[in-house]
């Protein structure tokens, strides 16, 4: 898997302070998506063991208290992204305690392969569906577009 951005520290992309993960690849491609940078599943950089651990350490912070882990894109539900996006959020929950997981998705959660699903039985807060221009709202919270549906699991 490759990624894009890495932050240790944000506010903006859920609830509380997060870690937040951009990954490379979706091939929904959205007219209109403000990431057009992550879509080539190739782009980015490599995901490494050592980033991987650098998220949990940030997590783990008792400085900077984290709520939890966000992770967009690109696509983490890209089926080339969902072995190590898997790893990494089994890892989150067996490590970091309390700590929530959201993941934005452009797949339909009555879409999403028994891989997928695996995925999101460890995450807290679902975002999915594509992004739609003519339904974008920047008024909206958390989602682009009103076709977006926003799952809490936990």
């Amino acid at each position: 898997m490759n990624y894009h951005r890495y932050y240790p520290v944000d506010v903006v992309n859920g609830e509380g302070t997060r870690c937040v993960l951009f990954v490379a690849g979706c091939e929904h491609q959205c007219p209109g998506c403000y990431n057009k940078s992550t879509w080539g599943v190739n782009s980015g950089s490599p995901f490494t063991q050592s980033l991987e651990d650098q998220i949990i350490k940030d997590l783990q912070d008792t400085e900077i208290k984290r709520q939890g882990l966000s992770l967009s894109g690109g696509d983490p539900l890209h089926p080339k992204n969902v072995p190590a996006i898997l790893k990494l959020v089994k890892r989150v929950k067996s490590e970091c305690d309390n700590k929530d997981i959201w993941l934005w998705t452009g797949y339909k959660l009555d879409e999403l392969s028994a891989d997928q699903q695996e995925v999101v039985s460890y995450i807290d807060v679902l975002i999915d569906g594509k992004f739609v221009q003519e339904l974008a709202d920047p008024r909206l919270l958390w989602r682009g577009s009103s076709n977006q549906i926003i799952y809490r699991f936990k």
